[in-house]
């Protein structure tokens, strides 16, 4: 399975590992799904990991954030866009549809609004993270049947 997920999802995930959205970053680290990705993701998941907000109240050391990197490089495929969308109401989020469209994802995974109100997006489902985990649950459910 291919899949974006929003930056909003990843920093939760990595900062409360052990809460719902948690789950998300394990399953990666399982290789359930193969995170899509762009430089311009990249630089904006680092951006946000390095706000002193983040380092003070989440102890994000700049080793939490390197040994992230080093999962999404493992797990992940990096994308380029060569198309400039408009469309959803949040102009930063439109590069999420860039890379999903580009990486020919599966889900694309967003706890925003202003994404989640795009569902379906040119056949790409946009999910929580809570429906996107119930839909690995099932999907390898099905695969232990198969098998």
């Amino acid at each position: 399975m291919r899949v974006v997920v929003d930056t909003n999802v990843l920093v939760s995930a990595l900062i409360r590992p052990s809460g719902k959205v948690g789950a998300v970053l394990n399953r990666l680290r399982q290789g359930n799904y193969t995170l899509l990705y762009a430089p311009v993701l990249l630089e904006e998941w680092v951006d946000v990991l390095a706000r002193p907000r983040f380092r003070e109240k989440y102890g994000v050391t700049e080793d939490v954030v390197k040994t992230l990197l080093a999962l999404l490089m493992l797990r992940g495929e990096t994308v380029f866009s060569h198309k400039t969308l408009s469309v959803c109401r949040d102009p930063q989020d439109n590069k999420f549809l860039e890379v999903a469209l580009a990486g020919q994802a599966d889900a694309i995974v967003s706890g925003d609004a202003d994404l989640l109100a795009l569902h379906p997006f040119e056949d790409i489902p946009i999910i929580s993270p809570a429906e996107f985990l119930r839909w690995l649950d099932a999907e390898k459910g099905l695969q232990d049947f198969a098998g």
